[in-house]
């Protein structure tokens, strides 16, 4: 009886995987594939009408115009979208997917890790490529991202990633391509909850926190020049910044704390850095184009940070940083920005409502992202020699009125745009269409 028991229990177990586990990855492009008749975005700010676009073992081997050019198109599959749109992925940086299932399950949180100083903490490790929130990304055109990680001084070190693995082995594209620092902030509100002023006043450790900051760097340094006698992680971990090996990711949104931020990574020598949230970049935008400094913009669909900031401030800042020579790209960070994430697109198509051009919205997640990450030599545009990871939309990838993906790939594997929520409305809308 007991073993009886004990068998039913594996069943159960076994069909509740089964039935809530991520579809099975595409299998490897096997077949030529030609997508003609579409308006490509090659991503750059070039549009190609009447496209044709070819690509085999994963590779783009031609992007055209189609009535410019003849071949032989027996024995390749040809899609034909007429009428349609092709678009590079979207890259969403700056990203807890695949860290954080359910929030309010423990067991599910991978984001955050205790203490202050943990750049030798690697988010790839703890990717779920089997996420249902991942795949929700797909069927908007959001095929890459960044996963990092959250919390502390030195959150740990992140990594980009495809989204259609078995596992993280199989999604990551670069690994551990920077580590994330979280900036003093040099002014804070009072806790209204505690009875304290909600007026903003200044935070009278952050000169010590900076302190803090230099002391961890210096120590790094001087236990690489050392002999080493006992490993240390995180000085190991942070010594990638000076070698050139990884990027710093310095999260900060005050016009002091960029600017702080910005001369103590020239102070450090540290060559590659990039601004995450940057809501007061543009007041700063000349240091930042001065030393090539990126941001990745804090979520465009929010409110403004002060009161006497215009009522569209973060509509628009993706276009006073670009129009200031900036290199720009959205991330979706903050409230609910696991799930949030699959609005990219649609994060982009306001900064068209507040001034930018399509094109100009579209390298925001797309070229800009892949530039920043370090990835655009395989992806961020549709240009020969480059991974076909593309989507096909019945119209504007970036309007979500429009935006209808028919086909989405990623290295040339055709995905499946299935996900959770697509199962959850087929069963609804069948069960209605019955009863009426």
């Amino acid at each position: 009886m007991k073993y009886k028991n004990i068998k039913l229990m594996l069943f159960a177990v076994m069909s509740f995987s089964i039935s809530f586990a991520q579809q099975t990855p595409a299998p490897k492009q096997s077949k030529t594939i030609a997508i003609t008749g579409a308006t490509a975005h090659i991503g750059n700010g070039e549009i190609v009408e009447n496209s044709i676009i070819i690509f085999e073992d994963g590779k783009l081997t031609s992007v055209a115009d189609m009535t410019r050019i003849k071949m032989d198109m027996s024995g390749i599959d040809i899609i034909d979208a007429s009428g349609k749109h092709v678009y590079p992925g979207f890259i969403v940086p700056n990203s807890t997917l695949g860290l954080v299932e359910i929030s309010a399950v423990r067991a599910t949180n991978d984001d955050n890790e205790l203490g202050s100083w943990n750049p030798h903490i690697r988010s790839l490790i703890a990717y779920n490529s089997e996420s249902k929130i991942v795949e929700s990304m797909r069927p908007n055109g959001v095929l890459l991202g960044q996963i990092t990680p959250r919390g502390g001084r030195i959150s740990g070190t992140s990594s980009v990633v495809q989204f259609d693995a078995w596992n993280w082995e199989d999604a990551v594209i670069k690994e551990d391509d920077g580590i994330h620092m979280n900036w003093p902030n040099s002014f804070s509100r009072g806790r209204w909850w505690l009875g304290e002023d909600p007026a903003m006043k200044l935070n009278k450790n952050y000169d010590k926190q900076v302190t803090e900051i230099t002391d961890f760097f210096q120590a790094t340094k001087t236990y690489m020049a050392g002999d080493k006698t006992s490993t240390h992680l995180p000085y190991e971990a942070t010594n990638g910044l000076f070698d050139n090996t990884k990027t710093l990711y310095i999260h900060v949104d005050d016009e002091k704390g960029i600017t702080d931020a910005v001369n103590f990574a020239k102070a450090n020598k540290v060559s590659k850095t990039v601004i995450v949230g940057g809501y007061e970049a543009h007041k700063v935008a000349s240091v930042l184009k001065q030393n090539n400094i990126a941001v990745l913009l804090q979520r465009v669909h929010t409110r403004p940070d002060q009161t006497d900031d215009d009522y569209d401030m973060p509509f628009k800042l993706a276009k006073l940083l670009t129009d200031k020579g900036v290199t720009v790209a959205l991330e979706t960070s903050g409230q609910m920005e696991r799930m949030n994430s699959r609005n990219l697109p649609f994060y982009a198509g306001t900064t068209v409502a507040h001034g930018l051009t399509k094109e100009q919205a579209l390298q925001l997640i797309t070229l800009n992202p892949a530039k920043i990450l370090g990835i655009d030599k395989m992806y961020g545009t549709l240009e020969v020699g480059k991974s076909a990871t593309l989507f096909i939309s019945e119209g504007d990838a970036l309007d979500m009125r429009t935006n209808r993906v028919t086909h989405a790939f990623i290295d040339g594997r055709l995905l499946s745009l299935d996900t959770h929520q697509t199962e959850l409305w087929q069963r609804y809308s069948n069960k209605y269409k019955t009863q009426n």
